[in-house]
């Protein structure tokens, strides 16, 4: 939820900046005479192409607020307005002390942070402010014009000429007529392009007309004739083939790979930029009193500022990034971000190899601060609490409390032969195994199917282990959770599920018949401090792998030691115990650091220096999940990050990664494509290959299927409904809603029709009213440029939305205060609302200052949902 702007407000000493609020979520301007004026709320995400912008947006984080600060520049401005920007944009980094991050962005080649911000889309309109453009216009249904949509997940709209030579097959455009939007998808668009096209119908209808506009949808011009009458009224009759899509030409994951690190300065007033270090990057190569350009092959560009760099270096930040892209030929459309020391950006942080920060808290409360030596403590959690909390269980890395049952599998002779189950948690890298673990969740079995790769098992083996997974998944109706795990990376729920007997034998095989006797003397270092977290591996048998942090367990022919590390605890010297029961069926004979027997020397073949430093742990900064959209349709591997990512941006045509650092997540929908599907794992290898940060190629891959995600899955996502596969509405089901409108009314369409009367029919559902007043509650401030006379034109009675949204009598504007509506009995409700509906008659700002979230986002939201949020503000 949007919290409650604070009364505090923020000024720079140049008295050309304007007074700005602080508060959460997103305040936009445009530059008029070279002066900021705000941007009315209901004309946020449309921009004028003759035009700059600048837009601050601010979210609550972990560490506090995250700020980042945007300039926005339309294809037609002008370069005074241009210049105008950029100055307010360095002032009100100034006026925010430095906390900001700042983008440059350029029309049509936004940052996926940017459209991020527009969940509907963003619109951009031919003109500008000094052609004496609005932002609302008075006469609302006085429009013609075609727009040309892209895009998937954050969608835009670019005003082209009326003409079917704007058309394309990949694409959705949408001609709008003011009380009629026709929305044409294009014959190769995908379901996910025609959702978004028409949830941006829907927004302007809604936004823009108030709701009082009708929407047709043509998915096949031969199915929509009368529809098509309209477009061919406006467009002109049809001559010759449509055009091809034209694919967007996006960086692939290679290009974005290619980073390099400038050192920037001046010297004898030139400006040199000399370039000192390539991938992979570390944090140590940025210096406090220098600034910096990190160009990430052409992609983006970033310029880091050090906190004791000079003012004047700061200043030129953007001047030298601008600068640099010019010089090296790149375009002028190129993405642009600054960034301060102390307050990096997410995406800036994950092209180094390491980052770490001072104080960072860690997973469950823990600190660590650089420069201390500290035990990695291993900290105990309550798995009861992970289904109500599934972002526990997100970041502890467990599907459940590991109560299910398993069944063991070894790979061998290309087939699967059942491990007996006493032997359950020994694993040898020789082989290949399928480990099946089947758990209870809401009264029906759920499966996770991992697959345990050894380090030295063959190719064959490692590809029939995977093959015959597929098999095993199939026999469980596809629905298992397919978890790909390397020797030695083994995830934190595999550990669990053995409950503190998984052991890890280097090489040999657990089959029957072995190939070459196993050694008679062997070392194993366990680690854990219960039946949770314990795993033993065996390492060299020799005294430079002891470790004092550590137990170690050493096992000869004649006995069994159990090596006591001084860091050790007593939990993990108990677990050591219950191992070496499992390893060795000798003496058990305890020793403790410094007062081992010649034995046991002699056994490892001498003494030699071993680590005996207690373990030290840089705090890493908390790792921000990534989501992206995978494809390799093309021969190039592209991935499309999805911002500020939610449910919805799971669509079932999608192929979905989501890197949370220690795991990678393949999202799998039911349509997605079947040549990504089957290449899902190689697109999550390559994503790691290719990473900025010289990842390690043995990070765990799990494969989810749309319906079957687990709770270490759905726990990254901020309110995750298990329904809305079931209950979401599909396409087909937010078209139907519209109503049967392919019929043109009783009237008579000709050339000598006036366009601006034409209504659809509707045979199935009456639109022919809906609300207005919400959009007229505009501050007297916007009024002098954004005239807000809607009022005018919504004199009926009307319907907000065709099937979830309140019927609405006006009283006056027909909009009252929260104090008015919220936690009132129907008797003190004024006259004439709703008492089911007391939400409609809240002001748009205060609608999303209490559910987080505009009317159009709430009455899509499945009834039960919108009753429980309801019920929780009062308004119930």
């Amino acid at each position: 939820m949007e919290a409650k702007s604070s009364d505090c407000r923020m000024t720079d000493g140049d008295t050309n900046l304007p007074t700005i609020e602080r508060k959460l979520g997103l305040q936009i301007w445009s530059i008029e005479n070279m002066k900021m004026v705000p941007v009315p709320e209901k004309a946020y995400g449309t921009f004028f192409e003759g035009d700059c912008y600048i837009i601050l947006h601010t979210k609550r984080t972990s560490r506090g607020s995250a700020v980042d600060l945007h300039y926005w520049i339309g294809k037609d401005s002008s370069q005074d307005e241009q210049g105008a920007a950029a100055m307010y944009v360095t002032q009100m980094d100034n006026a925010l002390r430095g906390n900001p991050v700042q983008h440059r962005e350029v029309q049509e080649h936004e940052s996926e942070t940017f459209r991020s911000y527009f969940r509907n889309g963003i619109i951009y309109k031919k003109g500008g402010v000094a052609s004496g453009f609005k932002h609302v216009e008075t006469n609302m249904y006085n429009i013609k014009r075609l727009l040309h949509v892209k895009g998937k997940k954050h969608v835009s709209a670019t005003e082209v000429a009326l003409s079917w030579d704007s058309f394309n097959k990949g694409d959705v455009f949408l001609l709008d007529l003011g009380k009629v939007l026709i929305q044409w998808n294009g014959p190769s668009c995908s379901i996910a392009e025609k959702s978004r096209g028409l949830a941006l119908a829907r927004s302007i209808r809604d936004s823009e007309r108030g709701g009082r506009a009708q929407i047709g949808i043509i998915d096949n011009e031969k199915d929509s004739p009368d529809l098509m009458q309209i477009m061919k009224m406006v467009l002109g009759e049809r001559h010759g083939e449509l055009r091809d899509a034209i694919p967007d030409t996006k960086a692939d994951e290679l290009q974005k790979a290619n980073v390099r690190l400038y050192h920037v300065y001046e010297k004898d007033s030139d400006l040199v930029v000399q370039e000192i270090a390539t991938r992979p990057l570390t944090q140590d190569l940025l210096q406090h009193e220098d600034c910096y350009i990190l160009d990430q092959g052409g992609f983006k560009i970033y310029v880091w500022r050090g906190k004791a760099s000079s003012p004047e270096e700061k200043k030129a930040a953007f001047t030298r990034a601008v600068g640099f892209m010019q010089a090296k030929g790149y375009p002028s459309s190129t993405n642009i971000e600054v960034i301060n020391d102390g307050a990096e950006s997410a995406m800036f942080k994950q092209l180094f190899q390491r980052w770490t920060e001072k104080d960072e808290a860690q997973g469950l409360g823990k600190v660590y601060t650089t420069g201390k030596i500290a035990k990695v403590e291993q900290v105990k959690f309550d798995t009861t609490q992970l289904h109500a909390r599934p972002e526990l269980a997100a970041e502890q890395r467990m599907v459940d409390d590991a109560s299910g049952e398993i069944e063991v599998w070894r790979i061998e002779d290309l087939q699967m032969q059942p491990v007996n189950p006493k032997t359950y948690g020994q694993f040898y890298g020789g082989d290949c195994y399928l480990v099946l673990y089947t758990y209870q969740r809401s009264g029906r079995p759920h499966y996770v199917l991992y697959m345990w790769q050894g380090r030295h098992a063959s190719v064959d083996e490692i590809t029939a282990c995977a093959l015959n997974a597929i098999e095993l998944d199939k026999k469980y109706g596809d629905e298992a959770v397919q978890v790909r795990v390397t020797m030695g990376k083994e995830p934190t729920h595999f550990l669990a599920i053995f409950k503190g007997k998984l052991i890890i034998y280097e090489g040999g095989t657990s089959r029957a018949q072995k190939s070459m006797p196993e050694p008679a003397i062997r070392l194993f270092q366990v680690r854990g401090t219960d039946e949770m977290n314990t795993k033993a591996t065996e390492v060299p048998a020799r005294a430079s792998s002891l470790n004092s942090n550590d137990v170690f367990l050493l096992t000869t022919s004649q006995v069994c030691y159990l090596w006591c590390g001084k860091g050790c605890s007593g939990d993990e010297r108990e677990m050591a115990k219950m191992v070496a029961d499992i390893v060795s069926k000798r003496d058990k004979h305890t020793i403790l650091e410094g007062q081992e027997p010649a034995e046991f020397w002699e056994a490892l073949g001498g003494k030699a220096p071993y680590a005996s430093e207690k373990r030290f742990q840089e705090q890493t900064t908390h790792y921000q999940p990534r989501l992206f959209e995978c494809s390799n349709q093309t021969g190039r591997f592209i991935m499309t990050e999805v911002v500020g990512f939610c449910q919805e941006d799971l669509d079932e045509d999608d192929v979905m990664l989501l890197d949370t650092w220690e795991e990678i997540f393949l999202w799998i929908g039911k349509t997605s494509n079947t040549y990504e599907r089957n290449e899902a794992i190689a697109s999550a290898k390559e994503y790691l290959k290719t990473h900025p940060a010289g990842r390690d190629l043995a990070t765990p891959i799990i494969l989810v299927k749309q319906g079957y995600e687990p709770l270490n899955f759905t726990g990254w996502f901020n309110a995750w409904d298990p329904y809305k596969w079931s209950d979401g509405k599909s396409y087909e089901e937010m078209k139907n809603s519209l109503g049967d409108v392919s019929a043109i009314s009783e009237i008579k369409v000709n050339e000598t029709t006036d366009l601006n009367n034409i209504s659809l029919n509707q045979r199935t559902l009456n639109m022919t009213s809906s609300a207005g007043s919400s959009t007229a509650s505009a501050s007297p401030d916007y009024k002098s440029h954004y005239n807000h006379s809607e009022s005018n034109s919504y004199s009926n009675s009307s319907n907000y939305n065709s099937n979830s949204s309140p019927s609405l009598v006006p009283n006056g504007e027909g909009i009252y205060s929260r104090e008015v509506l919220m936690n009132k009995t129907v008797d003190e409700l004024p006259e004439g609302v709703d008492p089911t509906k007391k939400e409609y008659y809240l002001s748009d700002a205060d609608f999303h200052d209490i559910f987080g979230k505009s009317k159009d986002e709430f009455y899509q939201m499945p009834k039960w949902k919108q009753q429980n949020e309801k019920k929780q503000y009062g308004l119930f």
